[in-house]
């Protein structure tokens, strides 16, 4: 009977496991028809998002945003949601999950975004469309000529989109106002000369040419028209640039993803700050004689370590070699990780070092702008903030902060093997929704994560092998300084920090130059929870990192665990993390 009762135990079991597996099998096929339907309904409802991301379907559309287009938004959010309730998420395999989780939560952050924090009522500076225009002619995904083709079509919505816009704004920020000035202004260059220079190349006859051109004035004296209307517009009560603390840890929950809250990586970051001024006094005394020979070091820590830190920071390029300083290190940050073999560097994907357009000037001084996963192929562009016309005490304090050493950790963080690298395996990730709705925590994370690995592994110290105390005190004032975004950021928008205190923070704390601390409040005024995903999304990584050093001891593998960790996509860490814990079971 025993022997009986296990043959039909094991029989059912087989049933149920095999059922089991069909029902994962059949949810995950439907999730995966879904995930299609899905992206195609975002890109018809964004088209410039689209386009970025290398789909360009839709390049000839510009979406008015007006009423109609935020109830066409909400629709798609309620659809959407809907229809991942039929899911059983327990059922979807461990890459569907997250991208369950990531839908869900995109759809739910647009829809509180248009009905709770409606920025499109108080910062005119959403409102601009060179970047996509500058793309179109920028990038080679198609033929010159039928890239002009679409670019003429899409001007067509050019003064109906400023006109919308004019209707949206409600008692708009004066830091948003004047952002929104300036970016339009610069941005005018794309039909007023980068235009210009494209139609010369292409093989368009002069009536197309003629046609193109009329269009493109029209689109430049639409933001022109902007510009001026926002400089006239009567504001005498505007409201301010600062979130205030429900929309700002609603945003935090929306658009960082972290397994703490806004309020919990604040507290995180002002007891980072104390131990990293504990480090970098124990260096200051360490280097003190050698630069200062017998002369008395003042007994208040910061002070000292500012001396410190002032007297390396002489060391320095000069204006106009500042773009050819960066494009020099490039490929000796490569050499470096070949040698210590850290990671693999796709050498088919171009990175190209070009002066920051206009039309992003005036929030960062260097980024990066990645093909998007339908475009892998594209150009990868390292935008350098142009010294052009500053004055010259500007420029000096400028060039301290972005001295000989924090160059190279800048260039690590934005390129190798930082954003470059990342956004690389990001799009040869086999979840494209990893890739689209990528977590900006994740991103700026990495990077930051990526400067610290570096100087772990000996980057800068020659023949010995090791980092020297003088580039790693440099490198805890940067790492000081993704610290202290996340104390700026959550400081002004939630406790009202003032200007006056913040640059306090930024320059005798942080160890800032005041042209930098003045960026960052410039900075900070025009952006809300951005400044807060380096340290969450460092913390996060580094934190795990460590938790699986210690759980596989002499098997971990430093090259293996940052292959694994990319292989997901830019999905956010928390999620990462258990993908990559449930593996090492």
């Amino acid at each position: 009977m025993k022997k009986i009762l296990a043959v039909i135990f094991a029989s059912v079991s087989l049933v149920a496991c095999n059922n089991s597996t069909q029902t994962m099998a059949d949810q995950n096929a439907k999730f995966d028809a879904y995930k299609a339907n899905f992206i195609e309904g975002l890109w018809k409802l964004n088209p410039g998002w689209a386009s970025s991301a290398g789909y360009h379907k839709y390049d000839s559309v510009l979406v008015v945003p007006d009423e109609a287009s935020r109830a066409a938004q909400i629709a798609f959010c309620n659809a959407n949601l809907d229809s991942l309730k039929d899911f059983d998420i327990n059922a979807l395999s461990d890459n569907n999950k997250t991208d369950h989780r990531m839908i869900e939560n995109q759809l739910k952050a647009t829809e509180w975004g248009i009905k709770d924090g409606k920025a499109y009522e108080w910062d005119p500076s959403g409102y601009n469309v060179a970047e996509g225009f500058a793309n179109m002619l920028n990038n080679d995904y198609d033929s010159l000529d039928n890239r002009l083709h679409n670019f003429y079509l899409r001007l067509a919505f050019v003064p109906a989109y400023y006109e919308a816009a004019k209707k949206n704004i409600k008692n708009p920020t004066t830091e948003h106002t004047q952002l929104a000035i300036d970016q339009n202004l610069g941005g005018t260059s794309v039909f007023e000369k980068d235009l210009q220079d494209a139609l010369q190349k292409s093989g368009l006859d002069v009536q197309e040419k003629e046609a193109i051109t009329a269009r493109a004035k029209e689109a430049a004296d639409a933001m022109k028209g902007f510009a001026e209307w926002l400089r006239q517009l009567k504001n005498e009560d505007p409201r301010s640039f600062r979130l205030g603390k429900a929309l700002y840890e609603k945003k935090f929950d929306y658009e960082i993803q972290s397994g703490y809250t806004a309020e919990q990586i604040f507290d995180k970051a002002v007891q980072h700050k104390n131990e990293l001024h504990e480090k970098m006094y124990g260096i200051t005394q360490q280097l003190w004689p050698k630069y200062f020979g017998g002369k008395a070091m003042p007994s208040d820590k910061l002070v000292a370590i500012k001396q410190m830190i002032d007297t390396l920071s002489i060391n320095h390029v000069q204006p106009d070699s500042f773009q050819a300083a960066i494009e020099k290190q490039i490929p000796e940050l490569e050499a470096f990780i070949k040698e210590k073999d850290l990671i693999y560097l796709d050498p088919s994907k171009p990175l190209v070092v070009r002066k920051e357009p206009e039309y992003m000037a005036g929030v960062a001084g260097a980024s990066i702008n990645a093909p998007g996963p339908y475009d892998k192929n594209g150009n990868t562009y390292y935008n350098v903030g142009s010294l052009s016309g500053w004055p010259k005490d500007k420029a000096e304090s400028y060039l301290r902060e972005y001295n000989d050493y924090i160059l190279q950790i800048l260039n690590i963080h934005e390129a190798i093997p930082g954003h470059y690298t990342q956004l690389i395996y990001a799009n040869q990730s086999p979840s494209i929704i990893k890739s689209i709705l990528g977590n900006n925590a994740m991103i700026e994370g990495w990077a930051v994560y990526a400067e610290r690995m570096m100087l772990e592994n000996g980057y800068s110290g020659g023949a010995s092998g090791q980092a020297s105390p003088e580039m790693w005190l440099m490198y805890y004032k940067w790492n000081l300084r993704s610290t202290c975004n996340t104390i700026l950021d959550y400081s002004v928008h939630v406790k009202n920090m003032s200007k006056k205190d913040a640059l306090n923070m930024l320059v005798n704390e942080a160890f800032q130059q005041q042209a930098e601390a003045e960026g960052k409040w410039k900075r900070v005024s025009v952006t809300q929870v951005q400044l807060c995903c380096y340290f969450t999304g460092y913390t996060e990584i580094y934190d795990l990192r460590e938790e699986m050093k210690k759980k596989l001891g002499d098997k971990f593998n430093l090259k293996q665990f940052h292959k694994k960790f990319l292989s997901y996509g830019s999905a956010p860490v928390k999620y990462i993390k258990e993908l990559m814990e449930q593996e090492s079971k």
